[in-house]
């Protein structure tokens, strides 16, 4: 008898926790990740990767939905968290240059400030942040212009990847109908 009511119990208990416990619902802005070079993860487990992993950035992903993004939705000369939800993270696998900065290999928030025709683009120490709210300039690293550039094309959801263009890679970023470039020199 003592037997049975352990194991009710204990299926009760299991049953109790379960039953509390609820999955999140899917999020408008999904996460992403990019890495350099292109699909590391995938070619690392295809014994295909040919480079060393430099760099990776994740970032939420928002939607345009038919909205005007720069300068309505994101406001012009305002910090923002350079994408939706949590502040973008960029982690560099190897000391890094970014403008006339060497970074550390490490983590890094990347925020910017965006224009009609320049992104400051930030990059701060403080990491696992939640939009712009906490945002302490006293912790930047960089601050660097980019030029804004014209897409080509209507980028739906905010995106970036990085190309590698002659000694430098590129952050490329872009959303709406506009983008810009980071140069990372590793």
């Amino acid at each position: 008898m003592r037997k049975i009511f352990i194991a009710c119990f204990c299926l009760f208990a299991v049953l109790s926790v379960h039953a509390q416990g609820k999955f999140p619902p899917v999020d408008k802005s999904p996460l992403d990740i990019s890495f350099y070079p292109n699909n590391y993860a995938i070619l690392k487990i295809q014994d295909k990767a040919t480079e060393p992993l430099l760099a990776r950035v994740i970032y939420s992903r928002p939607q345009k939905n038919g909205r005007q993004v720069f300068g309505e939705l994101v406001e012009y000369g305002s910090v923002w968290r350079l994408g939706a939800n949590e502040a973008t993270e960029l982690e560099l696998f190897k000391d890094a240059k970014i403008g006339n900065t060497k970074l550390k290999k490490g983590r890094y928030t990347l925020y910017a400030i965006p224009t009609s025709t320049k992104w400051t683009l930030i990059v701060n120490r403080e990491t696992d942040t939640w939009g712009a709210f906490k945002y302490d300039s006293k912790k930047d690293v960089v601050r660097i212009d980019l030029p804004v550039q014209p897409s080509g094309d209507t980028i739906e959801a905010l995106g970036m990847y990085f190309e590698k263009n002659n000694n430098a890679v590129h952050l490329v970023m872009g959303w709406d109908d506009v983008m810009v470039r980071l140069p990372i020199v590793f």
